[in-house]
């Protein structure tokens, strides 16, 4: 298995680095302990990658980098990250097989 994301994200993703001036910036992805769940997804972006990063590339034409840090991989390993624009909600959307338990608001999970 591996990450997915979806090309809604991918645009987002693409929108978010031009936004930002920095279109090369590789997108990282991981989780860190917190939320109402006991764990929590985090986004950023990064300059660099770390030698035992994982690195994905998504996108039909211009490819945007994705980066996992190893302990988040154990986490994350099969989850779909899709881009969300509601009236109620909008942001980074992940549906994680792992994810034993996840709370209200879809930020924090549990396995």
């Amino acid at each position: 298995m591996a990450i997915e994301v979806s090309e809604r994200a991918v645009a987002r993703i693409k929108e978010l680095a031009m936004k930002r001036q920095t279109p090369d910036a590789f997108f990282r992805i991981g989780i860190r302990g917190g939320g109402c769940s006991g764990l929590s997804y985090f986004v950023d972006f990064s300059e660099t990658a770390d030698p035992k990063d994982k690195v994905f590339e998504f996108g039909a034409s211009e490819k945007v980098k994705v980066l996992v840090d190893r302990k988040s991989y154990l986490f994350l390993n099969g989850t779909q990250v899709d881009w969300k624009s509601e009236l109620m909600k909008t942001g980074f959307e992940f549906h994680n097989p792992l994810a034993g338990r996840t709370c209200s608001c879809g930020e924090s999970f549990s396995v």
